[in-house]
């Protein structure tokens, strides 16, 4: 395993991250067609985890509700992990009940919601976390004053940002920096093969700012693991109850034809990889992988021995390349005299 540096932070986490969304599900709906992981499981998957070295855990308040939350504090003390070996992120913005201002980036939430998740997680701290999706309603520099502010009462170490178009974010960078408060150092955005979006802008301007990627859904809900194929579409996965993320499905099962026709030069699975292959890509940092059981756990975080080749990459870059738009298109064109020979 592989360490890397959190954007400008100095703090080192692992280059893959273990994320927790399968924990819990007792309370049905999306949740439970996630993952119903329970707690004597868990507490195998996060030492198993912690044992392949990976440092950082990912978690949200809203994943089953808080379940998830209470599961993985509760297994670093059953497992006997060391808590300050780990790297520990949670998020706030999603609604945890019905409280006209429970839910959102208002100070009143994420104050509260920080405490909340603290209790569930049997911790005093937490060390990053992500604003978990964007709030219309609430000015950024709202947001960012609080934010900052959850920072300097010791519960937060380090603040990030999920979900945000690009310009939004570096809107709230350039109002934490014009007030000499703590800003972004990372973020969680969708990024697989069948969908490439986030390098467009989001890559770009993590680069220029020296902010940490951390890819969620790197195997796109499941899609790439290998199961599913055009002849079988259902396959008792999460995806057949819960179809998401969405997905331009020839497209996807273009690419799973390439990555398994790779896998087997490499005697690796389609999952693995589409894991290596998002490790490789410029600015990420962790990748995000979750599991059901131990046999799935260790065929992702097997995904780190495998380094693909350049032809490996060319033949999966070409099959899952995104469509240039504008201004994309225009740049690159009116670029071609301004480059160094």
């Amino acid at each position: 395993m592989k360490y890397n540096l959190l954007g400008n932070t100095g703090l080192l986490v692992s280059e893959l991250c273990f994320g927790t969304m399968t924990f819990g599900g007792s309370q049905g709906g999306i949740w439970s067609n996630i993952g119903k992981v329970q707690q004597d499981e868990v507490n195998s998957l996060m030492k198993t985890a912690v044992d392949a070295g990976i440092n950082f855990i990912d978690t949200a308040n809203v994943y089953s509700f808080g379940e998830s939350e209470k599961l993985l504090g509760q297994s670093i003390k059953d497992a006997g992990l060391n808590r300050n070996e780990l790297v520990i992120a949670t998020k706030v913005r999603g609604r945890m009940n019905e409280g006209v201002n429970n839910v959102g980036l208002s100070r009143y939430h994420i104050f509260q919601s920080v405490d909340a998740s603290l209790q569930r997680l049997q911790m005093d701290h937490v060390d990053v976390l992500y604003v978990h999706g964007f709030d219309p309603l609430t000015p950024v520099e709202e947001i960012m004053r609080s934010l900052n502010d959850i920072v300097l009462t010791g519960k937060v170490r380090y603040i990030a940002v999920c979900n945000w178009p690009a310009w939004v974010v570096m809107k709230a960078q350039g109002i934490a920096e014009k007030n000499g408060w703590n800003k972004f150092v990372g973020l969680q955005y969708y990024y697989s093969l069948p969908s490439r979006d986030i390098e467009r802008e989001i890559v770009p301007l993590a680069l220029d700012q020296n902010l940490a990627i951390m890819p969620w859904s790197p195997l796109a809900g499941g899609f790439l693991s290998g199961k599913y194929s055009r002849d079988n579409e259902k396959v008792g996965s999460r995806r057949d109850n819960f179809d998401f993320p969405p997905l331009n499905k020839d497209k996807a099962f273009d690419i799973v034809d390439v990555i398994t026709e790779v896998g087997k030069q490499h005697n690796a699975s389609p999952a693995e990889v589409a894991l290596a292959w998002v490790r490789q890509q410029k600015g990420i940092t962790s990748t995000i992988i979750g599991a059901k059981n131990i046999e799935q756990l260790r065929d992702n975080i097997k995904s780190v021995e495998l380094t693909l080749a350049a032809d490996d990459l060319q033949k999966i870059n070409e099959v899952s390349a995104l469509t240039k738009e504008y201004p994309q298109w225009m740049v690159e064109r009116q670029s071609g005299d301004r480059q160094l020979k």
